[in-house]
């Protein structure tokens, strides 16, 4: 069995046979005589060494090592268009591509804006970003499926150089008519005795709540867990409880959903948002460029040690 020798055309027409279930029909899609289509179809088989199609009056239908080949050239083909639009990108003038991981705090509080002042002065550089809770992120990172990660203070990173991004701070959200709605601070400790909007358990945030009302000998009373800011804000405004979440991501929603932001008085409300890559003297230059971008934020500050 040869397989080496196995070309595009033959594939492509082997899928447009199996989608149509027809010989001629996937000729006709291919371009490709009838003659010559069944001639590559039978040279296919000859390389696999079994049969590929079953043929009868009505058409075809794939055998089982038709199917396994379906598949892998179905994977095969759109690998090869991938590859095609980016050697296209490449020859528009595309100078490199970042795969940025990073959490949803960055994404809703600063990242568009420094994304788009970034992409303003470096046209030829795309950024591939992908939003996940921290520890994702860091795992990105670590196995290479990242160039570089954005995440909270306190996430395991280890072997990960860090450095700062930004620093942000949290506060509570209450519904408008909460027992605390004309406060403009209180105290975690305080909070805690009302029911909690959260994200899930996964995300650093959660994981930081769960700490700190562990640390205070208490239990957080969570009543609904959902998967993002806004959702939080929603179930917030429709008095499912109070939350967490970073001041300035809601922003947004704080007039839209009339609600409620405290100021937490806790030393533990001021975060910071970390930029970690494997070996930061080994990164493409273009990675570099985009780092040192990210990394002129005004608002930057000695990050924590990672542990």
């Amino acid at each position: 069995m040869n397989l080496h020798r196995l070309d595009l055309v033959s594939l492509q027409l082997f899928s447009l046979v199996a989608r149509s279930g027809s010989i001629s029909k996937g000729a006709e899609l291919a371009l490709l005589a009838v003659g010559a289509a069944s001639k590559r179809i039978t040279d296919l088989e000859a390389a696999v060494g079994t049969p590929l199609l079953e043929r009868h009056s009505r058409g075809v239908t794939l055998t089982v090592a038709g199917q396994a080949l379906h598949r892998h050239a179905q994977r095969i083909l759109g690998d090869v268009d991938q590859l095609a639009a980016d050697l296209s990108d490449y020859a528009s003038g595309l100078v490199g591509v970042v795969r940025l991981w990073c959490n949803t705090s960055a994404v809703t509080q600063f990242l568009p804006k420094d994304i788009a002042s970034f992409a303003q002065t470096n046209p030829g550089i795309r950024i591939e970003l992908e939003e996940e809770d921290s520890n994702e992120v860091v795992l990105a990172v670590m196995d290479g499926r990242a160039d570089i990660g954005i995440f909270a203070d306190r996430t395991p990173a280890p072997g990960l150089q860090v450095m700062n991004y930004r620093s942000d701070r949290l506060g509570l959200v209450v519904p408008r008519g909460h027992a605390l709605a004309r406060r403009r601070s209180v105290r975690f400790e305080e909070a805690i005795e009302h029911d909690f909007v959260c994200l899930s358990k996964g995300t650093s945030l959660a994981k930081r709540l769960q700490a700190e009302t562990e640390a205070l000998g208490r239990r957080l009373k969570i009543r609904i867990q959902v998967r993002s800011f806004d959702a939080m804000c929603q179930m917030v405004a429709a008095g499912m409880g109070v939350a967490v979440l970073p001041r300035e991501s809601i922003l947004p929603h704080v007039k839209s959903m009339d609600l409620r932001q405290i100021e937490l008085e806790d030393e533990w409300a001021s975060r910071h948002l970390l930029i970690g890559l494997r070996d930061a003297a080994a990164v493409p230059r273009h990675v570099r460029m985009l780092i040192d971008h990210l990394c002129e934020s005004p608002s930057r500050s000695k990050p924590p040690a990672q542990g």
